[in-house]
């Protein structure tokens, strides 16, 4: 959805673990097809996808492990608001200058575009 939305001109960097989903030949062949770049981490060492492991236990600890969802739709449909609604708006973060994900994304743009 986020390559379908944004449209990137240049290659994107792609964080993930080592997850069964992440090392299948369906996924590699996305990758290569919508300009995707696969970074992942070495067996045993989160480290090496630090943002990617942060981000997703936050998701977990954040709005996950609070919602006993029904059925998957339900599940779904919680995390990309949390996502798309919270996450990306709105959640500060103290790396990125107290800001939000959209607003130092935003604030890049601009210094480029100035230059």
């Amino acid at each position: 959805m986020a390559v379908w939305r944004r449209k990137p001109d240049n290659k994107v960097l792609i964080h993930s673990d080592q997850g069964s989903q992440f090392t299948s030949m369906d996924w590699a062949s996305f990758l290569m097809h919508q300009n995707l770049e696969h970074s992942m981490s070495r067996r045993g060492n989160c480290h090496d996808n630090a943002v990617a492991e942060s981000f997703f236990n936050l998701l977990k600890r954040e709005r996950i492990r609070r919602w006993p969802y029904k059925i998957r739709a339900e599940a779904r449909q919680d995390v990309f608001d949390y996502i798309e609604m919270f996450y990306n708006p709105k959640r500060m973060h103290v790396r990125n200058g107290v800001l939000s994900p959209v607003e130092f994304e935003r604030q890049q743009e601009m210094r480029t575009e100035a230059v």
